[in-house]
C-alpha cells in the first residue's frame, strides 16, 4: 500500500480547505453577461434606468454614468426592456447571450411626458464579435438544427482548425469535453465519456485556440455543451428517421449493392415543463439509434465447424444468411430537474445515460460473422448543481458529479464459457477465399472501467464596472480499472494443443488492476472591460498524484538480477504546474479589432498509457538479447505542456459580412515518448517518459455572411504545419524494434493536413423551409512511401502525401402546422458525391488506395472494401413539435 508523504497530506488539506471554504450560477463556462450604457438622444447618461430581462428575475439599474451589467445569464435569446420615468420604454428582442462571453447592448431612450407605446427593435447578432480575445465558435440549438449534423462531434469537426478530432495540430486526447461547464472526459484516454445527440443541446462552444484559466487538463481545445432546461410552459418534440447507404455496387469497393431501407433508424422524444412543485421544472429525453454497417457477410461457417486444413477440405455448416459485419445499437437519455423556489438559489439534478452495443466490422470475418468480439459500453454522468446569487453583481456555484464509464470487449463475458473451448481459436487458410476466417472464436478480451467523482466550485463577481473576477477550484478522484478479464491461452498438453483459461497469474496473466489518481486545481481569472480594451488574464494551478509506485532501481526493475541489490518500490511524486493565461482584444474602430492571446497549457496523458505495465513485473525474465516485453508504463511522468501564441484581426466588412483571421503557433514539449533503459545484465527495455516534442504553425481565415433574404454563407480556411519527432508515444520503440534509427528527428506528424476548407451554405425561410450544404476539403495527410518490401524498403518517414479529398453533406427540411402541432419533413445526405477516399489507407508503394505494384501479395487488401471511405448515406425523417 502506498502511504501519503507529509507534504502530500499538507497540500491535500490546504486544497480541501479552500474548496470547503468556497461559499462562493451555473458554472463558469455555462453563462454569459449582458452589459452596456443607457443614454438619452443627446448622448447624456441616464442613471437609475431599469434594465429587465423579460420573463426572468434578472435585471439591473444603470449607474451614475449610465452603465449597467447583468451577469449569470444562461445562453439563449432574450427580450430586454429599458425604462425610466419621463422616457419611452425601449425594448430589444432576440438579444443572443453566449457562454462565457459579454454581449454589448446600448440603449438610447426618447424623452416623453406622457405614456406612449414602447419602442421595440429586433437585435441582430454581429457578424464578428470584436470583444473576443481568442478563437471561439458558439452555435445555438437553432443553428445546429439547420445543419447536416447529428451529435456534438459532428459540430466540432466543422470548426476551423479541427482535423479528425485534432485541434490545431495537437494529438488526439488533448481536448477538454464538458457538459454544463464540468468535465466528462474519461481519465483512461482523455476522450469524452458521452455521446451527445443534438436534441439535448442548447449551445455548443468550441474553443480551438487559447483559452481562459478556468479550463484545465487540455492542451489543444475545449468543447463545452450546455444542455436544455425546463421552462414554465410544457413543450415536447419527437423525431424519427430511417436511412440507408446508396452507392454503385461492384465498383472499386468490390461489394454488391442491395437496397436496405432501414439500415439506420433513429427515434427520439423530449418533454419539458413545470414539475409538481412551485418553481420546479423538468426536461426528459430518450433516444434509440440503430446503425447496421454498409457491407454484409455470409454466415457460411459456424465457429464450431471443423475443417481439414491439411487436406484443404472445408466443411461449412452455416445457413448462408446475409448479416451486417458491423453494427451499433444505442439507447441514451437525459433527465434533469431544476428548482428555483428559494430566492436567489437554483438547485438542479441531471443524469445523462448512454448504453451502446456494437461490433467492429472486420472483412476477414465475412464468412464467419459470429466469431468476432462485441463491444458493450455503459456510461452515466449525473450529479447536483447549486447556484446561489448573492447580489446583482455576485454569484457562486457548486457541483458534485459522478462520471462512470464501463466498457467491455469480448465474445463472451465468462472466460469459462464452453463455446470458447468447443470452437477453439481462430483458423484461416491462405488458399481459401484469400485467407478468410473459417473456424473458432476471437479470444481477445478487454475491459475498462472509470469511476470519477468531480467536485467543482466557482465564484463570479462584477467587483467594479471594469473588472469581473472569477475564482474556482476543482477536485477529481478517479478509480481507473483496465486489463484482460481472464486469458484463454492455447497450451500444449501431452502433445495436443488445447485452450486453457488463465487468470491472476502475474506477470504473464495478471488480473485487471485499479488505480486511484487524484487531480486538484484552482484558478483566478480577471475579465477587464475598460473603454475599448478587453483583457482576460488569469492563472491556473494544478496538482496531480498518480498514487502509485515504481521500481526502486530501474537497472534492476523486477529485482530479478542475481547479485544486484534488492530495492523496494518507491512512491511516485506528486506533480504541480502553474499556467498563466492572457488574452487582449482592442477595437481599432467600431467594426474592427485586433486580438492577441498567450498561455501555458498542461495535461496529464491518458492513464491507460501511463499505467500499462507500470509495475515492471513482466521484466523478471528479461535477459540481454532476449525478446521484447513491449513498452513499460510510467506513473511518475510530468504533465505534457504546450505554449500557445495567437494573433488575430476581426473586421465587420459590411452589415452582412464579417472576417476573422488569426495566426497561431504552438510549442509542444514533454509529450509522452519512449526512453531505453539498460539493466545491470546489459539487457535493454523501453519505458514511457516525457521526451517527445513538436510544434505547429498556421493561420485560419473565416468569412461569415449573415442571412440576406434566404441566403447565408460561412467559409473558413486553415493552413497549418504540424511537425514533431513522433506521431505516437510508442513510435520510437517501434522504430527501434524494426532496426530503424530511433534518434529524434523533426518530421510531419501523421495528421499534418496542410490545407483545410469548410464551406456552409444555408437557404432558409423561417417556419417554411430550410436547406443547407456543407463542403469539406482537405489536402493529403502524410504517409511513408516504400520502394519494395522487406527490411530497408521504407523511405523517409511521412515524406509522401496522400490525395486531396472533398466531401459534401446536405440537409433539407419543410415545415408545416397541423392540428396544433408544428411538424416537418426532412432529408439528409452524407457524402453526397460518394467520395471513396478521404485521407484513409494507401498502398505505400503507390500512394493510392486503388492499386499496388504487388497485386498478388496484396490481394487480400485489394478485395477489402474497408480501405475506402464510407459510401453515400441517405436519411429521411419527420419531426413533431408542440407549438
Amino acid at each position: 500500500m502506498i502511504r501519503l508523504s507529509f507534504h502530500r497530506v499538507i497540500v491535500l488539506e490546504i486544497l480541501f480547505l479552500l474548496f470547503s471554504g468556497l461559499t462562493s450560477s451555473t458554472f463558469a463556462g455555462t453563462t454569459g453577461k449582458l452589459s452596456g450604457r443607457v443614454l438619452d438622444k443627446n448622448k447624456n447618461a441616464l442613471p437609475s434606468a431599469n434594465i429587465i430581462i423579460v420573463g426572468t428575475n434578472l435585471g439591473a439599474a444603470s449607474d451614475i454614468e449610465g452603465y449597467y451589467s447583468i451577469i449569470n445569464m444562461p445562453p439563449g435569446k432574450y427580450k430586454v426592456q429599458f425604462s425610466i420615468v419621463g422616457y419611452r420604454t425601449y425594448i430589444v428582442q432576440d438579444i443572443l447571450i453566449t457562454t462565457n462571453n459579454t454581449t454589448k447592448l446600448d440603449a438610447e431612450l426618447e424623452e416623453s411626458v406622457v405614456t406612449t407605446d414602447a419602442v421595440v427593435v429586433t437585435a441582430q447578432r454581429p457578424v464578428v464579435d470584436v470583444n473576443l480575445t481568442s478563437s471561439i465558435q458558439s452555435l445555438t440549438s437553432k443553428e445546429i438544427e439547420t445543419l447536416p449534423v447529428q451529435d456534438v462531434q459532428d459540430v466540432v469537426n466543422l470548426q476551423a482548425g479541427v482535423v479528425d478530432g485534432h485541434f490545431r495540430g495537437g494529438r488526439i486526447g488533448e481536448v477538454q469535453y464538458q457538459v454544463n461547464g464540468v468535465t466528462v472526459n474519461n481519465a483512461y484516454d482523455n476522450s469524452s465519456s458521452l455521446r451527445l445527440d443534438r436534441s439535448l443541446i442548447q449551445e455548443v462552444q468550441v474553443i480551438s485556440g487559447t483559452f481562459d484559466a478556468e479550463y484545465g487538463q487540455a492542451m489543444s481545445g475545449v468543447v463545452n455543451a450546455v444542455l436544455k432546461s425546463g421552462s414554465e410552459q410544457y413543450s415536447w418534440n419527437a423525431e424519427m428517421y430511417a436511412g440507408t447507404y446508396l452507392f454503385t455496387g461492384l465498383d472499386k469497393r468490390v461489394i454488391p449493392y442491395t437496397f436496405r431501407p432501414a439500415e439506420l433508424q433513429n427515434y427520439q422524444f423530449s418533454l419539458s415543463g413545470p414539475f409538481l412543485f412551485d418553481k420546479t421544472f423538468f426536461v426528459v429525453n430518450a433516444r434509440r439509434y440503430i446503425n447496421y454497417d454498409y457491407f454484409y457477410g455470409e454466415r457460411r461457417f459456424l465457429p464450431t465447424d471443423s475443417s481439414n486444413f491439411e487436406k484443404k477440405i472445408f466443411l461449412p455448416t452455416g445457413d448462408g444468411t446475409e448479416v451486417p459485419l458491423g453494427f451499433g445499437k444505442e439507447v441514451s437519455g437525459l433527465a434533469k430537474i431544476t428548482n428555483r423556489s428559494l430566492e436567489g438559489i437554483e438547485l438542479s439534478y441531471q443524469a445523462i445515460v448512454n448504453k451502446v452495443e456494437s461490433k467492429r466490422a472486420n472483412f476477414g470475418f465475412r464468412f464467419l460473422p459470429d466469431a468476432t468480439t462485441q463491444q458493450q459500453t455503459f456510461s452515466i454522468v449525473h450529479g447536483l448543481d447549486l447556484t446561489h446569487t448573492l447580489s446583482n453583481s455576485t454569484f457562486y456555484n457548486l457541483s458534485l458529479r459522478q462520471n462512470y464509464f464501463d466498457y467491455t470487449d469480448y465474445a463472451f463475458e465468462d472466460m469459462y464459457d464452453p463455446r470458447y473451448y468447443d470452437a477453439g481459436p481462430l483458423m484461416t487458410d491462405a488458399g481459401y477465399e484469400y485467407g478468410a476466417v473459417v473456424q473458432g472464436y476471437d479470444l481477445g478480451r478487454f475491459l475498462q472501467r472509470t469511476d470519477s467523482y468531480v467536485l467543482k466550485g466557482a465564484l463570479t463577481s462584477q467587483i467594479t464596472r471594469e473588472h469581473q473576477m472569477k475564482v474556482g477550484i476543482e477536485a477529481q478522484f478517479s478509480h481507473v480499472k483496465f486489463g484482460v478479464p481472464g486469458y484463454i491461452v492455447q497450451t500444449n498438453v501431452d502433445g495436443v494443443e488445447i485452450l486453457k483459461p488463465r487468470s491472476n497469474e502475474p506477470p504473464d496473466y495478471p488480473n485487471p488492476k485499479t488505480y486511484h489518481p487524484v487531480t486538484l486545481s484552482g484558478y483566478v481569472q480577471d475579465q477587464v472591460e475598460w473603454n475599448d480594451l478587453n483583457l482576460r488574464a488569469g492563472v491556473r494551478a494544478e496538482y496531480f498524484d498518480a498514487m502509485d509506485s515504481l521500481p526502486g532501481d530501474l537497472q534492476n526493475p523486477a529485482n530479478s538480477i542475481a547479485g544486484a541489490p534488492v530495492m523496494p518500490q518507491k512512491a511516485t511524486k506528486a506533480k504541480t504546474s502553474v499556467s498563466p493565461r492572457l488574452g487582449i482584444s482592442y477595437p481599432i474602430t467600431t467594426t474592427a479589432a485586433l486580438f492577441f492571446a498567450y498561455g501555458h497549457f498542461y495535461q496529464y496523458p491518458g492513464l491507460g498509457q501511463v499505467f500499462t505495465n507500470s509495475d515492471y513485473s513482466v521484466l523478471e525474465r528479461l535477459q540481454a538479447g532476449g525478446i521484447s516485453y513491449g513498452v513499460m508504463g510510467n506513473p511518475d511522468i510530468k504533465p505534457e505542456r504546450t505554449i500557445q501564441y495567437e494573433f488575430g484581426y476581426k473586421h465587420e466588412i459590411s452589415e452582412f459580412l464579417g472576417m476573422d483571421m488569426s495566426i497561431f503557433y504552438k510549442d509542444i514539449r514533454d509529450l509522452l515518448g519512449v526512453e531505453f533503459i539498460t539493466t545491470y545484465s546489459v539487457a535493454e527495455y523501453a519505458r514511457l517518459t516525457n521526451v517527445d516534442f513538436g510544434n505547429v504553425l498556421g493561420f485560419t481565415i473565416t468569412f461569415d455572411q449573415r442571412q440576406i433574404g434566404l441566403l447565408s454563407i460561412s467559409l473558413d480556411y486553415t493552413y497549418q504545419k504540424a511537425q514533431g519527432n513522433s506521431s505516437d508515444s510508442r513510435e520510437t520503440a517501434t522504430r527501434a524494434s524494426a532496426g530503424e534509427d530511433p534518434r529524434p528527428r523533426q518530421i510531419p506528424l501523421a495528421w499534418d493536413q496542410r490545407h483545410t476548407l469548410n464551406l456552409t451554405v444555408i437557404l432558409q425561410e423561417t417556419d417554411n423551409f430550410s436547406a443547407s450544404a456543407v463542403l469539406r476539403y482537405g489536402s493529403g495527410q502524410p504517409y511513408t512511401p516504400s520502394i519494395g518490401s522487406g527490411f530497408g524498403a521504407g523511405l523517409e518517414t511521412n515524406s509522401g502525401r496522400k490525395d486531396n479529398a472533398v466531401v459534401i453533406d446536405v440537409r433539407g427540411e419543410k415545415y408545416f402546422s397541423l392540428a396544433g402541432i408544428r411538424m416537418s419533413l426532412f432529408a439528409r445526405v452524407f457524402n453526397l458525391l460518394d467520395t471513396r477516399f478521404n485521407n484513409g489507407f494507401v498502398f505505400t508503394d503507390t500512394g493510392s488506395p486503388d492499386y499496388t505494384l504487388n497485386p498478388v501479395g496484396n490481394i487480400g487488401t485489394l478485395i477489402n472494401p474497408q480501405r475506402y471511405f464510407p459510401p453515400r448515406r441517405i436519411e429521411i425523417g419527420i419531426s413533431l413539435n408542440s407549438l
